[in-house]
C-alpha cells in the first residue's frame, strides 16, 4: 500500500511539473465587454416582388459583414525602441560654529543705582561637520522586433454597436514541427479594405499568439526539473 502511495506521489510530481507556472501563455478568450454586449439583431428583410433582397446583390461588395464570414488579417507587428538614461547626484554638507552668550544687569532704587552686575560671557565652539556624497549612473537600451504573417479569421460575433469580434487560427505541420498562429480582437467594419483585408494595427484588444511544437522546441527549452528547480531555489 505504501509503495502505491509513493508511486502516485511521484506521478503527481511529474504531471504537476510538466508545465511550469512561469511559462508564457496567452488566453484567446474574448474581453468581458464582448461577452456582455448583446449581438446585433439580423435586419435582413425580404421584400416581396423585388428583384433584390437585403442579402448579397449586384452592388454588394465582398467584405465580411455577417457571422462566420471570413476576413483576412495582415499581421505586421514591429517594435522598435531606443532609450538612454543618465543620472548624476552630488551632495555636500558643511557645518560648525561657535555659541556665545552674555549676561548683564542693573538695579535702581529712587533713581539711584544701588547694584550693578557686570557682563559675563559664556563661549562654546562646536566641532565642524563635513560630508560629501556623489552618485553617477547611465544606461542604454535598444530593441528591434518584427513579425509578419497572414491569417484568415471569421466573424464570431457582431456587437450591438456594429463592431465585429473575430477569431482565427492557423496550424502548419512541416517536417515534424507544428506551428500554431492564433489571433482575436475587435474590428470596425469601415477598417476592412475593399479586398476584404485588415491590418492588425486596426484590431482593438488584439491577442496574437505564435508557438511551435515538436522536437526542436523540446530540445531547445529547459526540462521540467530545471524549471522546477529555478522556481524553488531562493538564490
Amino acid at each position: 500500500m505504501r509503495r502505491g502511495f509513493v508511486a502516485i506521489g511521484i506521478l503527481i510530481l511529474f504531471v504537476g511539473c510538466a508545465k511550469h507556472p512561469m511559462d508564457p501563455t496567452i488566453k484567446m478568450t474574448p474581453p468581458k465587454y464582448v461577452q456582455q454586449m448583446p449581438s446585433k439583431d439580423d435586419e435582413s428583410v425580404n421584400n416581396p416582388g423585388s428583384l433584390f433582397t437585403n442579402e448579397d446583390n449586384l452592388f454588394s461588395d465582398t467584405k465580411a459583414k455577417k457571422v462566420n464570414d471570413i476576413v483576412t488579417v495582415l499581421i505586421t507587428e514591429r517594435i522598435s525602441q531606443s532609450s538612454q538614461a543618465s543620472k548624476k547626484l552630488n551632495e555636500a554638507n558643511s557645518g560648525g560654529g561657535a555659541f556665545d552668550a552674555t549676561v548683564g544687569a542693573n538695579a535702581m532704587f529712587n533713581g539711584h543705582n544701588v547694584m550693578s552686575l557686570g557682563k559675563t560671557g559664556i563661549g562654546l565652539t562646536l566641532p565642524a561637520m563635513n560630508s560629501d556624497r556623489t552618485f553617477q549612473g547611465s544606461g542604454t537600451q535598444q530593441r528591434n522586433e518584427k513579425f509578419e504573417t497572414t491569417v484568415s479569421a471569421r466573424i464570431v460575433k457582431i456587437l450591438a454597436n456594429g463592431n465585429y469580434y473575430i477569431y482565427g487560427t492557423r496550424e502548419i505541420f512541416v517536417d515534424g514541427q507544428k506551428q500554431i498562429i492564433q489571433i482575436s480582437g475587435v474590428i470596425r467594419p469601415e477598417d476592412i479594405s475593399p479586398d476584404n483585408t485588415i491590418d492588425s494595427k486596426y484590431i482593438a484588444d488584439a491577442k496574437i499568439a505564435y508557438k511551435t511544437e515538436g522536437d526542436l522546441k523540446r530540445f531547445t527549452e529547459q526540462n521540467w526539473f530545471a524549471k522546477f528547480w529555478d522556481a524553488v531555489v531562493p538564490w
